[in-house]
């Protein structure tokens, strides 16, 4: 059966096309007008998303051949996410599902990002495996014991590893999207020149927190002078850097000692990081037998070319959404919600 999967959760708007598990086509807008404002902007999100869901989802179809009238099944993230752009992909998946009379699936975005891992490899797909998600709203690792089931063995105290590189790069006058701008700053720079803090909660070890790290920098910037700052700003990106990548392994190693499961997929923006998929080695030299995938870079970030793989299994497993389907902006994947 053809799909179209739509996706709008943030500042991505993206429609996909597939048949059955295959991929035909993943059409992605990014949202340059966020840049100016240095993070994202709701009310504009939804706005952007308006303007431009049409033309995506048309691209998808052209791209992958495909008529309108041909798709048998529409998929759309209902949450998380910002509640505008998230009214935005479900609204307009309600009236092709209502138009075409098609099946309507809700997808859940984490759910989303965990299956991103699979688009190009669906027959791989064996459970049960820990997901490590890393976006820009949420880091946390996930048990997957079976689809939609998941158990969620580490969350953040606070602020989650994406956020950690939006405000870092902030702090250091970089531009918005964070992640890449520290990225590329660090590549000049030295790692080791600051030290910056590992949190460790003992109530809760095996959880994030990023707030600290975070006021380490500002602190750190606020004691230099503007020649040092500028003479500095790639070992400062660069420390910063190897500091959330060190609060990101140090966590997971922990839980790999507690759970025994061998196959670890990762998932979400920070997932494109190329220091993080570099230093993730190390577990692999002190955990015999760990298994570590990471998607592509293309499948990272916002995309719904993941909506659509995962929709196909839910539709397989009877997951079907009503026309009431309401979105949800801080929907969990734990199964009992």
């Amino acid at each position: 059966m053809y799909i179209l999967a739509i996706e709008t959760s943030c500042d991505e708007t993206s429609a996909a096309i597939l048949y059955n598990n295959k991929l035909l086509s993943n059409s992605v807008y990014s949202h340059l007008i966020h840049k100016k404002y240095g993070g994202v902007f709701p009310e504009k999100a939804s706005r952007e998303h308006e303007v431009n869901i049409i033309d995506t989802v048309n691209n998808a179809l052209d791209s992958a051949n495909v008529n309108i009238k041909e798709i048998n099944a529409v998929s759309v993230t209902y949450g998380a996410g910002l509640i505008g752009s998230l009214l935005v992909g479900v609204n307009f998946a309600k009236g092709i599902s209502i138009s075409l009379d098609i099946p309507l699936i809700g997808v859940n975005h984490l759910e989303g990002h965990i299956f991103a891992n699979f688009i190009e490899n669906s027959p791989q797909i064996k459970f049960p495996f820990v997901s490590f998600l890393v976006t820009g709203g949420h880091t946390q690792i996930w048990i997957a014991k079976s689809l939609g089931d998941y158990e969620l063995v580490s969350d953040t105290l606070d602020d989650a590893a994406g956020e950690a590189f939006d405000k870092g790069a902030r702090i250091l006058g970089l531009e918005y999207p964070g992640g890449p701008e520290i990225q590329k700053f660090s590549k000049n720079g030295d790692k080791n020149k600051y030290k910056f803090p590992i949190p460790y909660s003992k109530k809760h070890p095996l959880f994030f927190s990023f707030s600290g790290l975070k006021t380490s920098l500002l602190y750190k910037v606020k004691d230099m002078d503007d020649n040092d700052f500028n003479e500095n700003i790639n070992n400062l990106a660069a420390s910063y850097q190897e500091a959330i990548v060190d609060t990101l392994l140090d966590k997971l190693k922990r839980v790999l000692k507690i759970h025994s499961i061998k196959k670890i997929y990762i998932a979400g923006g920070v997932a494109a990081n190329t220091r993080f998929r570099k230093k993730i080695d190390t577990i692999l030299n002190e955990f015999n037998n760990v298994d570590i995938q990471f998607p592509p870079i293309k499948y990272c970030t916002d995309n719904a070319a993941m909506i659509g793989l995962i929709s196909y299994y839910q539709f397989l497993d009877n997951r079907i959404s009503n026309l009431d389907l309401i979105p949800n902006p801080n929907l969990s994947l734990e199964k009992s919600v």
